[in-house]
């Protein structure tokens, strides 16, 4: 197998500083400026999300996002007219198609690409001729992935949701056989030429063990990360999270 060791990218999701925002309706805390300060404590891409309800980043953030960024920014979206519309307008370097519900708190699961194939295959289309690296975030689930694969998605993003919550509820055979899974299906992708990011709702004791799947190029930490800030600060609360990846990448 390739040695992939040290090439493991964190993207740091800010969406959670614009729903501590929004609570108040103003300006503060700033999306932006976490942004910055992500990029300064070492993140090698934002992630933004955003919802069709705007319930935290808004239009706006968006564009302050493209003109600051220094480091790409990763659009999560889910696959409306007016999502790709606004992909299309501001070109991000990459986008992730998410499945979206307005009752939903959080992204709930992944996305079904191997019932919607032909309609997501036309649909990422203009975001592939724009430019745009086009990531699906989809269950560790061979059959999503063959389906990611056949559309022309470039990345899949392996949904952790399930591994970190049986973890965070004690059903330690389950959070074992779901970290199987993603490993194995990590393995899967990378064998048919797709690059393999991972996240959702990974925390400090979870992180490790997919970090560790050669396969996997970048992990995208948001909620865990915003939360922790709160305590420790920005800078400090990201170092911790590279410094943990790193470890689980050094060879043994």
């Amino acid at each position: 197998m390739t040695n992939f060791a040290g090439s493991l990218r964190l993207g740091v999701n800010i969406d959670h500083v614009a729903t501590v925002r929004n609570a108040r309706g103003g300006a503060y805390p700033d999306p932006l400026r976490a942004a910055k300060l992500a990029q300064e404590a070492g993140a090698d891409g934002i992630t933004a999300h955003l919802r069709e309800d705007r319930r935290h980043i808004t239009d706006a953030d968006i564009e302050g996002l493209m003109e600051v960024l220094t480091v790409p920014l990763n659009f999560e979206m889910a696959a409306t007219e007016e999502m790709q519309a606004i992909a299309l307008r501001h070109k991000p370097h990459a986008v992730c198609i998410v499945p979206e519900k307005r009752e939903e708190k959080t992204t709930e699961g992944g996305l079904e690409v191997a019932r919607e194939e032909n309609k997501l295959a036309h649909y990422i289309a203009p975001l592939r001729e724009a430019g745009c690296r086009v990531s699906i975030f989809i269950a560790a689930d061979q059959k999503q992935i063959e389906a990611a694969h056949r559309i022309g998605a470039q990345v899949i993003e392996l949904h952790t949701g399930a591994y970190c919550d049986a973890h965070a509820e004690g059903r330690f055979d389950a959070r074992d056989a779901e970290l199987e899974r993603l490993r194995e299906m990590s393995a899967f992708a990378h064998s048919l030429g797709l690059e393999v990011h991972a996240g959702h709702g990974l925390t400090y004791d979870t992180v490790q063990p997919v970090a560790a799947f050669p396969e996997v190029m970048e992990l995208n930490i948001g909620h865990f990360l915003i939360g922790e800030a709160i305590f420790l600060g920005m800078t400090p609360a990201i170092a911790e999270m590279r410094r943990l990846m790193d470890e689980a990448r050094e060879p043994v």
